[in-house]
């Protein structure tokens, strides 16, 4: 493992415009937070071109069969496992289709290890029981952009011909991966503490990957989730609504629609549209390829 020298990186620097964060009211911070929060949004702007074609090739891999993999350290790790941990609720993917590797395993998700980000042996074991290869992309967050274990999964990952995105706030990152994402937050209210706009940012930049990928897999309509997985009361009434709506039916037609389409909000938005059976839903959504506007 090569050291490296964390005195340039920008998420290490004082910030000069909160020097005085120490001196401050509590009304004071507030604003002083607030102000600096509102470069988050140019810099993810900033980063259009690279987040685009990130979605290209995540979308491209899952519709062939491959997985999406966020590995990550600490605060960047967690921001990928509550990302994968989304996508099956929100999307039905399977649990295997948008995964979660995490410094230090499970429990570092909850009792910080900052040690384990300094594993590169960790991080190709992690990989190599996961599998990774060609048909996959690796997402790496970090960021300093330095991070031994997501540079370690992201090389590995390279190695077996796999994709690989670094999503990062660090401008002079090393180019580990096919494209890097950067974040441009530079130097952080509390210094070195990328919870804040860094983490803020990036969390920006995974919505907009998972929610562009779905899309792009015709998990949409228009801009409704109808690829949704009914498992709680909210969620049931939720579908009942898209139902309703976007199959122009009463509610209680919806109701019965949903009970009969076994859960599965878009058969029963054919069903209804086209007052079919569920099984030819399915067979017009199986030829559409899942996209419920070429189904209709």
């Amino acid at each position: 493992m090569t050291l490296q020298n964390y005195n340039n990186l920008s998420t290490e620097r004082a910030n000069s415009r909160t020097r005085g964060l120490d001196r401050l009211t509590p009304s004071g911070i507030v604003r002083l937070m607030n102000r600096e929060d509102r470069r988050v949004l140019s810099a993810v702007a900033k980063a259009a071109t690279p987040l685009a074609w990130a979605i290209r090739h995540m979308a491209g891999s899952m519709a062939r069969g491959g997985r999406v993999f966020f590995v990550g350290a600490g605060t960047s790790g967690r921001l990928g496992v509550l990302e994968a941990a989304e996508c099956p609720p929100t999307f039905s993917t399977k649990l295997s289709q948008v995964q979660a590797i995490m410094a230090g395993g499970k429990s570092a998700v909850f009792r910080s290890k900052e040690g384990a980000e300094d594993s590169e042996r960790e991080a190709v074991s992690a990989c190599r029981r996961a599998g990774v290869d060609r048909s996959d992309i690796v997402v790496g967050i970090a960021a300093s952009g330095v991070t031994p274990f997501v540079r370690a999964a992201l090389r590995f990952a390279r190695g077996r011909k796999a994709e690989t995105v670094l999503v990062t706030s660090n401008p002079r990152a090393p180019r580990v991966a096919r494209t890097t994402i950067v974040l441009r937050t530079g130097p952080e209210v509390l210094a070195g503490s990328t919870r804040l706009k860094a983490a803020t940012a990036c969390k920006m930049a995974l919505n907009i990957l998972t929610t562009g990928t779905m899309v792009q897999l015709g998990k949409v309509y228009g801009n409704r989730m109808v690829d949704l997985q009914p498992k709680s009361r909210k969620l049931v009434e939720r579908g009942v609504r898209l139902i309703r709506d976007l199959g122009r039916v009463p509610d209680v037609k919806a109701r019965r629609l949903f009970a009969a389409s076994r859960g599965q909000v878009k058969t029963a938005i054919v069903m209804a549209r086209l007052n079919c059976s569920r099984l030819e839903a399915g067979r017009r959504l199986q030829k559409a390829g899942g996209f419920l506007r070429a189904a209709l």
